[in-house]
């Protein structure tokens, strides 16, 4: 190896595999996360395809972790200056500044989504794509979560969420709202399906 190349490779930090900064995340707070393991390219992808990416607003992305979901929503077309990422975890933030430094990463609470996105849309969203463990959470939250996802969104615009669970994590009769649904991702480990509401 010439010197140039083992000198570069020496300065290079460890960097830990994603799967291990999961893994390490969900044993400290395993509520707080939506999976063991970062989303599979299949369901990223999947996800992504909702996303229109030659509309003008911000999409925001909900908990996107290692980011994953991000990296599929850039390979949809989606200009990383428009991304809106907010993520509780402050390693998880560090690194998501690091490896999209155009998007706007911001360290809060996706559960209380109007005080996290203050000040920050410039916009309505054309999107909002969420990793969130839903189904972990009592109805009262994941309905006022959506409810604030809506408040966000442009009119008709998508709040796009994935589950593992055989059931919606949000019910598909809300007033008003229009729900869509993937075929299962069995290729996910573990399968995944996503979820797609709309406010009409």
């Amino acid at each position: 190896m010439p010197l140039q190349s083992s000198a570069r490779a020496l300065k290079k930090p460890i960097r830990l595999d994603d799967e291990v900064r999961f893994l390490r995340s969900w044993i400290e707070k395993p509520l707080h996360m939506g999976a063991v393991m970062p989303s599979g390219k299949l369901l990223a992808r999947t996800m992504a395809q909702y996303v229109d990416a030659d509309s003008d607003g911000p999409v925001v992305e909900l908990g996107p972790g290692t980011g994953a979901i991000t990296s599929a929503l850039i390979e949809q077309g989606v200009d990383q200056k428009r991304l809106v990422l907010v993520e509780y975890n402050p390693s998880f933030c560090s690194l998501l500044r690091d490896r999209y430094p155009q998007a706007t990463v911001v360290q809060g609470d996706a559960y209380t989504l109007r005080a996290s996105l203050k000040d920050v849309l410039k916009a309505p969203a054309s999107a909002v794509v969420s990793g969130l463990p839903l189904v972990t959470k009592p109805m009262m939250i994941r309905l006022k979560l959506i409810r604030d996802a809506f408040a966000a969104l442009s009119p008709g615009a998508p709040f796009v969420q994935f589950t593992y669970s055989v059931v919606p994590p949000i019910p598909k009769s809300l007033p008003g709202v229009s729900t869509e649904a993937s075929e299962r991702i069995w290729m996910n480990l573990p399968p995944a399906r996503v979820w797609v509401y709309r406010k009409r």
